[in-house]
C-alpha cells in the first residue's frame, strides 16, 4: 500500500525561493501511468461514525488526503491505519474500502481520480462496485 506524509518528507524550496514545498508525487512521477488518460474527479467527502465506503473499484488511479480523523484503508488483502495529512495511492481497479478507524468518530478526505487511457466511462451513482 502506498501512502505518504509530508512529515516524511523534506520540503524544497519552490517559485523562485519563495515557498517550502513537500511532493507527495513528484512532478512527472506519474506521466508514464497516467499519458493520455484524463482527471475523473476532485471531491471531499466525509463518513460519519459507524459508516464506511464499501469495498469497491473502478478504472483510475485514486488518490485519497486525508483531512481529519482516522481511518483504516484497505487496498486488496492489505489493511492500515491513516490519518491527516497522509495521501494514500489507489492503482486502477484495486479493490479498496474506508472506514473510520474508532466506531465514535467520523473521517474527512478530498478523493481525487485520473482516468487511465481507454478507461471506460463509470457511473458513480449506480454501478455498485464504482461509488
Amino acid at each position: 500500500m502506498d501512502i505518504r506524509s509530508s512529515d516524511f518528507t523534506r520540503p524544497t524550496l519552490e517559485h523562485q525561493g519563495t515557498t517550502p514545498v513537500w511532493w507527495l508525487v513528484p512532478p512527472r512521477a506519474m506521466r508514464d501511468a497516467t499519458l493520455g488518460g484524463h482527471l475523473e474527479l476532485i471531491s471531499e467527502f466525509e463518513i460519519r461514525a459507524g459508516g464506511e465506503v464499501n469495498t469497491h473499484h473502478h478504472p483510475t488511479y485514486e488518490f485519497y488526503f486525508m483531512l481529519s480523523g482516522r481511518a483504516l484503508m484497505t487496498i486488496e488483502d492489505e489493511t492500515r491505519e491513516i490519518g491527516p495529512g497522509d495521501l494514500v495511492t489507489i492503482p486502477p481497479n484495486a479493490r479498496h474500502s474506508i472506514k473510520p478507524a474508532h466506531e465514535h468518530n467520523g473521517i474527512r478526505a478530498l478523493a481525487m481520480a485520473f482516468g487511465v487511457k481507454d478507461a471506460p466511462v463509470v457511473d458513480y451513482s449506480t454501478d455498485p462496485e464504482s461509488y
